[in-house]
């Protein structure tokens, strides 16, 4: 018999990957399921997004295999909107590497920099494929506290107070997901001088900048920054290009350097017309995110309103694409949204997958229509 990989047995299939086929099967019977689990916008790209995207399948090196590193123009683009939006200024040929999703970017960094046995900070709750892939890698998973005590951000006392002596990396993610707490200079700063002392790796991931977000903040804007700290960043959540699998990863040179050593074994390239469609959207102004940020507020607000409806308590200053809530005491998330799935066919994400700190939390997302929204508060 065919064995698997060692590796495979500290990892599980991703929760959602398993969830959502069983709402799959729910939709099948004629269940009328109303999604607001997972974080993938409903809305569509700007139409100059969508046109250029168009426009460049046409082009005579459009179906070529393209550079590891992505088209000039795109890491231009990128460049430009790092100091646009954050006054962070990086050189699109050594600072800048796109990806495809800043997912495949949690992967390729821990194979750049993780050795077997290498210990990672994840925070706890965070996301889940911090951890799974520190598993991959053969690394160790050390979980550091997150609560609402302190905002969601870490306890730099107790991080102290840990043996640190083999720990290489520190994921941290703000705004934070799940809670949808905002990161600040202040939060960073503490964050690379951490980093510079214990000689640790920090990484940023920072997909959530723009939604609902009067102060996006980069890491990479803290002074020296780049000595120890890496971001992570997508278009995904940001102009609406989820499936689309446009990410990049940003830092000095040689850490870029490492990090595209991984990539170009494990992939030939993206996708030119792609490319072109993201080097567009990397060009909308500021009156893009207002109007976006117009329809998400109205639907949060409405979620706001569900979340009452079942008596939990949220943070009405968090950012981000989704809604926080705490569940009455006692009450076991899993239990809670396997229920309400059940009994009024909607799915909310149990705040238990991000980590132990995350039960007694459920987690709605803002993907969801007005009208969604309404009528899973006419089914309470």
């Amino acid at each position: 018999m065919i064995q698997t990989a060692h590796r495979l047995n500290s990892v599980q299939e991703y929760y959602f990957s398993k969830k959502l086929r069983e709402v799959r099967q729910l939709v099948a019977e004629g269940k009328p399921i109303i999604n607001m689990g997972i974080g993938s916008p409903d809305l569509a790209p700007d139409a100059s997004v969508i046109q250029a995207m168009v426009q460049g399948m046409n082009d005579a090196k459009a179906h070529e295999y393209q550079s590891y590193q992505g088209l000039p123009e795109l890491r231009q683009g990128m460049a430009d909107f790092y100091t646009k939006q954050f006054g962070v200024t990086l050189n699109p040929n050594t600072e800048i590497l796109p990806l495809m999703g800043s997912k495949e970017g949690i992967m390729h960094i821990s194979l750049a920099f993780l050795n077997e046995g290498d210990e990672v900070l994840i925070p706890n709750p965070g996301y889940p494929t911090y951890a799974s892939v520190t598993e991959l890698v053969q690394a160790k998973a050390v979980y550091y506290d997150l609560t609402a005590a302190t905002n969601w951000q870490p306890d730099f006392e107790a991080l102290e107070q840990m043996d640190l002596s083999k720990v290489k990396l520190m994921w941290v993610s703000y705004p934070h997901m799940p809670t949808g707490a905002n990161g600040t200079m202040a939060l960073f700063e503490k964050l690379i001088a951490f980093g510079k002392k214990h000689q640790i790796l920090i990484v940023n991931d920072n997909p959530y900048s723009f939604v609902l977000n009067h102060t996006p903040l980069s890491i990479l804007q803290v002074k020296g920054a780049k000595e120890v700290a890496l971001e992570l960043n997508s278009l995904s959540k940001t102009y609406n290009m989820a499936g689309w699998r446009v990410g990049m990863i940003l830092g000095k040179a040689n850490l870029i350097e490492a990090v595209l050593k991984v990539k170009s074994n494990m992939d030939s390239g993206m996708f030119y017309g792609i490319q072109k469609g993201a080097v567009e959207a990397l060009k909308l102004g500021n009156d893009w995110f207002r109007k976006q940020n117009e329809v998400y507020h109205k639907r949060r607000q409405l979620l706001f309103d569900l979340a009452e409806k079942l008596e939990c308590t949220f943070d009405k200053n968090s950012v981000g694409m989704f809604v926080w809530a705490k569940l009455p005491e006692g009450i076991s998330a899993e239990t809670f949204i396997d229920k309400v799935l059940l009994d009024k066919h909607i799915f909310i994400t149990p705040g238990s997958i991000f980590g132990s700190n995350g039960e007694g939390y459920i987690r709605f997302s803002l993907c969801v229509s007005e009208a969604k929204i309404q009528e899973a508060i006419d089914r309470f």
